[in-house]
C-alpha cells in the first residue's frame, strides 16, 4: 500500500524516533508499505517519520545503480549489494568513516529542494533487518550517503540542517512555504 509522505513543515520529522522493541506482523507490513511508498516515489530511501511513525525503522534500496558504490562488505566478506537490495532496517548504530565528500541530496520530505551536503563518505552500520538478523554493513557512495540520510531521520535531522549557510539563504523562502503549506 502507498503510504502518505510526511512533508517539511510537520514536527514528526524533528523527533528522535524511538527504538523498535519487537518485529510483529504490524512492523513487517509497515516495512513493505514503506518499501512500495519509497519505489512510488522514486526515491533510494525512506525513514519511518517520513511516514508519520516515530520509529527507528528504516528502507533503502540503490540497487538501480550498481555502480553507486564501490565495495559493499557484510560481516567482513565481500558481498553482492544486489542480495541486501531493499535494505530494510532497524534501530541502526553508525559508524562513520573517510574523508568527507560533497554531493547532491533531495528528500522526499521536502518536495523539490535540493542542496549540496557533506557527508563522510564511507559508513559501518551495525543494522538489525526486520528478518530478525543483524549484519555489519561497510559501503561507500550513494548507498552511505543514503543510510546516513535516513539515519538523521531518525534523530530529527533533516538535510538542510547539514547545508552550508549561503545554501540555506538560498533556499529558506522556498522551505518557509513547504512549512506554511504544511500547517495549512
Amino acid at each position: 500500500m502507498i503510504l502518505e509522505i510526511t512533508q517539511y513543515g510537520n514536527p514528526v520529522l524533528r523527533k528522535k524516533c524511538r527504538p523498535v522493541d519487537a518485529i510483529d506482523d504490524k512492523i513487517i507490513k509497515l516495512a513493505e508499505d514503506m518499501v512500495d511508498t519509497m519505489v512510488d516515489a522514486n526515491g533510494v530511501g525512506l525513514a519511518a517519520p517520513q511516514i508519520g511513525e516515530e520509529i527507528r525503522m528504516a528502507v533503502v534500496d540503490v540497487s538501480h545503480d550498481p555502480e553507486c558504490i564501490s565495495y559493499f562488505k557484510v560481516n567482513g566478506e565481500d558481498a553482492r549489494m544486489e542480495d541486501y537490495m531493499p535494505l530494510i532496517f532497524i534501530n541502526p548504530e553508525l559508524e562513520l568513516d573517510g574523508p568527507k565528500e560533497t554531493d547532491a541530496e533531495g528528500c522526499l520530505s521536502i518536495y523539490e529542494v535540493r542542496a549540496n551536503v557533506k557527508r563522510p563518505s564511507q559508513v559501518k552500520a551495525i543494522l538489525p533487518l526486520i528478518d530478525g538478523n543483524t549484519i555489519e554493513l561497510e559501503t561507500d557512495g550513494l548507498l552511505a550517503r543514503a543510510i546516513q540520510h535516513e539515519v538523521d531521520h531518525l534523530n530529527g535531522t533533516l538535510f538542510v540542517d547539514r547545508i552550508s549557510p549561503a545554501s540555506k539563504v538560498s533556499i529558506k523562502r522556498k522551505l518557509r512555504r513547504l512549512a506554511a503549506h504544511e500547517g495549512s
